[in-house]
């Protein structure tokens, strides 16, 4: 029997894993006969299992992502161009073991963002601190910390990581000075930390994008020395949902309906049959 004063110090001690299944771990330490050394093992293994998916959590909302993504959602064979083992191979995360970054370059809506994502979610799982940001919000964050003299607590928020993720590169020219901030944290983190990146935009670009070309230089010098470059084509996923649902309009369904169709066969008429009393008159 679980007494107050037990759960009061359960609580305490901050073992609500263990608390959680307490009640359940004595049931099955009496039916199977275990002795104290394996019921200790099984409760301090459910304390174990609540931390690590607590952890888990934390750590997957600091790593600010856009969207929750994963490889099981990523459909490989709408643009066979991803290489799929490629792919896997990334999220077991040995490149990031081996401070080596990662290049995902291609048109809008091939599903760049989504496999970046991916992978960052795969290396919180493994262990690994991540975070996640486009270029957009790195340039404004340097920005907006500089006018109160705290440029060096932001860079440290960009050099301690295991994993950065710097997405949407190219969609739109960045802001003055941004090349100055971007290569700061290239050069701090390269042979070091490992990066994730994604560009809709070809390299010989950068230097217009960023408006500055020597350091457009030297940012792709260092990040490219060790880089894994994925580059896919294809068609956009979002053209294709779009695609999909202005055909069931068409069709007269709401998008996404997957329902019978109102279309129903004429039925031909019954033939009637005559009753053994009708059949008697005649």
């Amino acid at each position: 029997m679980i007494t107050e004063s037990l759960m009061t110090s359960l609580r305490k001690l901050r073992l609500s894993g263990l608390a959680g299944t307490l009640d359940v771990r004595l049931q099955e330490a009496a039916g199977n006969r275990l002795n104290h050394a394996e019921f200790l093992e099984l409760i301090l293994a459910d304390e174990l299992l609540v931390r690590q998916d607590r952890l888990i959590a934390r750590r997957i909302k600091q790593a600010g992502f856009r969207d929750a993504k994963s490889l099981e959602d990523f459909d490989f064979s709408f643009n066979p161009s991803v290489p799929k083992n490629t792919v896997y191979d990334l999220a077991t995360c040995r490149f990031v073991q081996q401070g080596r970054d990662v290049l995902l370059i291609g048109p809008p809506g091939v599903g760049k963002s989504h496999l970046a994502q991916a992978i960052g979610h795969q290396a919180i799982r493994s262990g690994l601190t991540v975070r996640y940001r486009s270029i957009f919000d790195l340039v404004r964050d340097f920005l907006a910390d500089e006018a109160f003299a705290g440029v060096d607590k932001v860079l440290n928020q960009y050099l301690k990581p295991d994993l950065l993720i710097i997405d949407d590169m190219g969609i739109k020219p960045l802001p003055r000075r941004s090349g100055e901030y971007f290569f700061e944290v290239i050069m701090r983190r390269y042979e070091v930390k490992s990066t994730v990146m994604t560009s809709n935009r070809p390299l010989e670009e950068w230097g217009k994008l960023i408006g500055d070309v020597p350091a457009a230089t030297a940012i792709l010098d260092r990040f490219l020395h060790h880089a894994e470059i994925i580059t896919i084509t294809g068609r956009s996923y979002r053209l294709k949902d779009r695609a999909k649902q202005d055909r069931e309009r068409i069709n007269g369904q709401e998008p996404g309906f997957q329902g019978k169709t109102n279309d129903k066969k004429t039925e031909k008429p019954k033939k009637k049959t005559k009753t053994v009393c009708q059949k008697q008159q005649k």
